[in-house]
């Protein structure tokens, strides 16, 4: 990565046959042929955004709700994904692998790489990672401007998962009791967080002007505090692994949401992309997962969580000034 240019084999310098070529032959040593061609959909209506994206477990969440918050607004969100789980969904590992250099030298897997050049798109949604450079997310941008110039980017911001706790406040293991968090506490886990993404975005619009953040941070700051001041029915704790409470907000080590809390990131995907409410939305939705959570008590409090996440934010893209719900810039 610290060199110019990459190797003279990466399949991003290929033309669109020839990825889509590499695409169809399927991954290294594959004994088989047949594969169709790499994602497209249709143009849809005004408005609609087809999106291509890289992500892992803390995408996943929003990945998994989008469609069904989109089809109880009235439309099918065309989507092509390539996750993993961690370090494996992050954007310089996709990068790799999608080319077939580096670590992936001589197997490459176009999945996303064969879509953006030989179809349109109008959105990249991206999850972020620990050590993430900027040209990390500048040579997919690159390649999407190529093929498809004034797309738009999306980068999640995370949430104050325990990793973030710890380096916020320098510490070398989780706090011992969940007393430590007070409402001040999430506000410096959020400075610190803010500034980290704020920086990231701030460089990449130095090669578009069309980035920006996914708040998920502020939504889920927004839910801990709402805990804490007894305004988060269903939920009896911050986090499993220090209080041992459950269900709790955070679910594990890592960091990984309670499952009846993933709505509430598709809801600020929602949010963030199209501009809207999720408020606005009259349709009922129903959200696949194992939990009784949220109930309608909580839907409610997450749409609104949401909506006030993404207009707070300086990098969201979105503004109501008239507090009607819909963006400033759609009207």
């Amino acid at each position: 990565w610290e060199k110019e240019n990459f190797p003279p084999h990466a399949v991003s310098l290929k033309t669109p046959e020839e990825i889509m070529a590499i695409y169809k032959r399927g991954a290294a040593g594959r004994t088989y042929a047949g594969a169709t061609d790499a994602m497209s959909f249709p143009k849809p209506e005004a408005g609609i955004m087809r999106i291509v994206g890289t992500g892992h477990s803390f995408t996943g969440p929003g990945y998994r709700t989008l469609p069904s918050i989109t089809r109880a607004a009235g439309f099918e969100q065309p989507l092509c994904l390539h996750n993993g789980g961690g370090r494996t969904g992050s954007v310089s590992y996709k990068w790799e692998q999608e080319n077939g250099i580096f670590e992936f030298d001589g197997k490459p897997l176009p999945k996303l790489l064969a879509a953006i050049s030989n179809a349109e798109w109008e959105a990249m949604i991206w999850g972020p990672y620990n050590g993430d450079r900027p040209k990390f997310y500048a040579s997919w941008i690159d390649f999407c401007e190529r093929y498809n110039p004034g797309m738009k980017f999306f980068l999640i911001d995370t949430w104050p998962a325990p990793g973030q706790v710890r380096m916020a406040f320098n510490l070398t293991e989780n706090p011992k009791s969940e007393t430590f968090f007070t409402e001040t506490v999430y506000d410096k886990i959020s400075v610190h967080a803010d500034t980290l993404f704020s920086d990231l975005v701030k460089t990449l619009r130095e090669t578009t002007e069309k980035v920006y953040i996914i708040p998920t941070h502020a939504a889920f700051t927004e839910v801990a505090k709402r805990f804490l001041r007894g305004e988060l029915p269903g939920y009896k704790g911050l986090y499993k692994v220090i209080g041992g409470k459950d269900p709790s907000i955070w679910r594990d080590q890592i960091g990984h949401i309670h499952p009846g809390l993933e709505s509430l990131e598709g809801y600020v995907f929602y949010a963030t992309l199209y501009g809207k409410s999720p408020e606005l939305i009259a349709s009922p939705i129903k959200f696949n997962n194992d939990s009784n959570l949220p109930n309608a008590a909580l839907d409610k409090i997450f749409r609104e969580i949401a909506w006030k996440a993404v207009v707070e934010h300086p990098l969201s893209g979105v503004t109501d000034e008239n507090k009607n719900g819909v963006g400033d810039h759609l009207e």
